[in-house]
């Protein structure tokens, strides 16, 4: 049995963790989701999707880094995972959330919606953090990623539907995802997969040029 990685003795210092290459990739899908989340505020639905969709693709890049970069210690990996559900609950949770608030002109109606797809969010963060994939290696509940590749998808939609039908899919499609994400189906981890990888690429790049289009 290999010994356990040494740890300082002192604690470093809470910016050093900055200065790993994981972390850094993930702080840039938190900037991706910032940047989502004040399109949607003012309205720029196809700027909030490219921000959503390139969150996503941080989000996997840096799980992919994080296990190829060799002498990371026990505590480089334990930080790197709690600023993960740190970020995903922003990613995941609140720009779903205000993405639904902002098209629904924040109607008090879409309320209800955007709290149970936060909730869903937290509820469901807080069960993996406990328990970890299941004994298959699978996730228990629809992975919270999902809910950004989802909509994005779904926006490109939205000009066939029309103003007064879009608002009530996408409300019907955020309770559904809430809803799956606090179930018991069991879903692949998508992302340790190189095919997989590579379709998110393919996905991302579509979905980029496609609302860089629509914004032109």
């Amino acid at each position: 049995m290999p010994a356990p990685d040494p740890e300082p003795a002192v604690p470093p210092t809470i910016l050093s963790y900055v200065y790993d290459l994981p972390n850094l990739c993930s702080l840039a899908g938190l900037g991706c989701t910032v940047a989502a989340i004040y399109a949607c505020l003012i309205g720029m639905y196809e700027a909030a999707m490219i921000g959503m969709v390139w969150a996503v693709a941080f989000d996997w890049a840096d799980g992919l880094i994080a296990r190829r970069m060799p002498g990371r210690t026990g505590s480089d990996r334990s930080f790197g995972a709690q600023l993960d559900v740190s970020i995903d609950i922003v990613s995941y949770g609140v720009t779903p959330a205000v993405l639904l608030l902002s098209y629904g002109g924040f109607d008090v109606v879409f309320l209800p919606g955007a709290f149970l797809m936060l909730a869903a969010a937290a509820i469901r963060l807080s069960y993996f953090s406990t328990f970890g994939l299941s004994e298959n290696a699978q996730y228990t509940g629809l992975a919270l990623d999902n809910n950004s590749l989802v909509l994005v998808l779904a926006f490109a939609f939205e000009g066939m539907l029309g103003a007064q039908t879009f608002p009530i899919v996408l409300y019907a499609i955020c309770l559904a995802l809430a809803a799956l994400n606090v179930s018991q189906i069991q879903t692949p981890k998508l992302s340790g997969n190189p095919n997989n990888v590579r379709l998110l690429a393919l996905y991302t790049c579509v979905m980029t040029a496609l609302y860089s289009w629509k914004l032109s």
